[in-house]
């Protein structure tokens, strides 16, 4: 992703800790952020003189992807399943989603939790 891109999910999501909370996952994580499969399904609303350029992942259409044939690995399914229910409320089993993953990927999600509960560092500019 790129800088504009990341400033963009930001700018949409600032001020809603649950949908912070998911955008950092995505842009925190190793392999997302540089698929073109995922940034195919985030749409960009241009800035206009009274705010940012904001972009929004279309989360529906990502768990259809990663349902249906998208490229992924273990882990790349479970975090973007846990960014996908931070955002839309859409269920996800924890045991499933945690297990198994590294300490970057645990410490997004400690990360996540805490944002989302308001408590988290504030998301960056």
């Amino acid at each position: 992703m790129d800088h504009a891109l990341i400033a963009a999910l930001r700018a949409h999501a600032r001020g809603i800790h649950c949908l912070e909370a998911a955008t950092e996952i995505l842009i925190g994580h190793r392999t997302w952020p540089h698929l073109a499969a995922l940034t195919a399904l985030i749409t960009t609303i241009p800035g206009t003189a009274h705010g940012p350029e904001m972009a929004y992942p279309d989360w529906p259409a990502i768990i259809t992807a990663l349902d249906t044939g998208m490229p992924h690995s273990r882990s790349e399914q479970q975090m973007l399943r846990l960014a996908a229910g931070l955002a839309t409320g859409t269920p996800v089993d924890l045991r499933e989603a945690l297990t198994g993953l590294d300490d970057h990927n645990i410490d997004l999600v400690v990360t996540a939790v805490l944002r989302t509960s308001g408590r988290g560092r504030p998301a960056q500019p």
